[in-house]
């Protein structure tokens, strides 16, 4: 995805506030700001940052489950259902 038509500097920021904010939440598009000449922060609106958050935290429980894969650190499927109806 290109951003390169999102990027404000940061006076418009100052300046468009107001419509800045209405644009994330009408678009849910980035917006990157730049302090002179070079990207500094993204802005983006509440519902997409939530998104963000929560498909990195599947990412994460992903990459550790591989990870437990590899270093031969699971069980058996049936080997845990007994364990669990032993208890």
């Amino acid at each position: 995805m290109r951003h390169s038509r999102q990027i404000k500097p940061i006076s418009y920021l100052k300046a468009n506030v107001v419509q800045l904010v209405a644009q994330l939440e009408r678009d849910r598009q980035p917006v990157f700001i730049a302090q002179d000449g070079e990207a500094k922060a993204v802005l983006q609106d509440v519902t997409s940052a939530e998104q963000t958050q929560e498909t990195l935290a599947l990412l994460k429980t992903l990459a550790l489950g591989n990870q437990q894969v590899a270093n031969d650190q699971v069980k058996p499927f049936d080997e845990v259902i007994k364990r669990l109806k032993g208890k």
